[in-house]
């Protein structure tokens, strides 16, 4: 048979394949590659060495299986992840970033936990704001007031033991403690305030509350988790007294802009009450200052006029006579002169005499000229005996009363 015939190796056309053959031929294969020397006899002398090179096989094998599991012990650690390795399944070391090595299975094993990954958890719906979860959303405010809140929680891994040996080593079971502790902390936080605050101007505040009262829950169970951030994602009455809280918001809303309103108008007004009434005293000062000067200007005059009336009484009084009449007759335009030894007045119109003497004043005045002539028209002659009478009317006094 040559050594090209396809059917070598059969027991005639039908049959496999001998399989001593085929294992004789693999370790031959394996004996030259590991630099055996297998005997080049033929007939019973090479049956009867065959047993050597399988030997070396067989070490061969298992020195190949040894590497690869040595090798399967190498693994890679990203910068974002910690290696958490544990030697018979309790902790034995953090591996940092890079190319790493641990003893192979089933002596270590090793955890990669993702630190930077963003992990939420959502309490009070689910996926949608529009799935809504009522055991969750409703709380109670310290006004005894029920009130939905719906909000996210995100966090991150911070100690990679902690989070692996604390709980359960489970991403399910963290995100449920995550979870637990924002309800329990959410509650606490509106529950310590009234429902207008959460409602409105509160929302920040509570979420900052929330997320130190979430964190200071974790760290006490040692969890290796932050809390980066709480979403508040809506806050609002239940749907049956939607209505009345949005009635109320509004007469709020209408509460502010009449104070405000007011308070705009008291800004406006009292500036200009203030000014107003500082003008007044101000007035009233200058007037007060104005009259008191007056009155010691005259008390001077008078003690002055006094002096030079003490020295010379009759020039004094003559004096004074003139300058009163002087300033009397300048602001005057009819004067009556008593005869002496008479019944009848003398009048005087001095606004005609004034006109005569000036023809182009006439006629800028002629009401002024009727007035006077109905006066001397309506003037009755003095009765008899009151001639007396009428001198004592015109005599002229001083200016301390003593008679002329």
């Amino acid at each position: 048979m040559s050594q090209n015939d396809p059917n070598r190796g059969r027991r005639g056309n039908e049959g496999p394949p001998d399989l001593d053959e085929v294992f004789r031929n693999l370790n031959q294969k394996l004996s030259r590659l590991l630099g055996a020397k297998g005997n080049g006899g033929a007939g019973g002398s090479g049956s009867a060495n065959a047993k050597p090179p399988f030997k070396g096989g067989i070490v061969a094998v298992v020195g190949v299986l040894a590497a690869l599991w040595l090798a399967s012990g190498f693994y890679v650690v990203d910068a974002r992840e910690q290696g958490v390795v544990l030697r018979l399944g309790s902790f034995n070391r953090v591996t940092e970033p890079g190319l790493q090595w641990h003893a192979p299975f089933p002596f270590e094993k090793v955890e990669i936990v993702n630190l930077t990954e963003v992990r939420s958890v959502e309490v009070g719906y689910r996926n949608t704001a529009q799935t809504r979860v009522a055991e969750e959303s409703l709380m109670l405010t310290s006004d005894q007031n029920i009130i939905d809140v719906q909000l996210s929680v995100q966090y991150d891994i911070k100690d990679a033991r902690a989070f692996l040996f604390n709980n359960a080593a489970r991403e399910r079971d963290a995100k449920d403690i995550v979870k637990q502790a924002t309800e329990t902390a959410i509650r606490e936080v509106v529950g310590r305030n009234k429902v207008d605050f959460v409602l409105n101007e509160g929302r920040a505040q509570i979420a900052v509350e929330t997320q130190k009262l979430i964190q200071e829950v974790l760290d006490r169970y040692s969890l290796g988790i932050r809390i980066a951030k709480v979403n508040i994602n809506a806050v609002q009455p239940p749907e049956q007294v939607l209505a009345a809280f949005d009635d109320a918001v509004k007469a709020g809303q209408d509460k502010d802009k009449l104070r405000n309103e007011g308070l705009a108008y008291a800004n406006e007004v009292l500036p200009k009450a203030q000014g107003l009434a500082a003008r007044l005293q101000q007035e009233a000062e200058a007037y007060e200052q104005k009259v008191v000067s007056r009155a010691e200007g005259d008390a001077s005059r008078f003690k002055q006029v006094l002096s030079e009336y003490n020295k010379a009484p009759k020039v004094m009084r003559d004096r004074l006579y003139l300058d009163m009449m002087q300033q009397i007759m300048s602001s005057t335009t009819k004067v009556v002169v008593d005869q002496k030894g008479g019944n009848n007045l003398l009048y005087l119109p001095l606004d005609k005499l004034i006109q005569q003497s000036n023809p182009g004043a006439s006629a800028a005045a002629p009401a002024a000229s009727a007035a006077p002539q109905a006066a001397e028209q309506a003037a009755p002659a003095a009765p008899a005996g009151a001639g007396k009478g009428g001198r004592d009317v015109t005599r002229g006094r001083d200016f301390f009363g003593a008679e002329r």
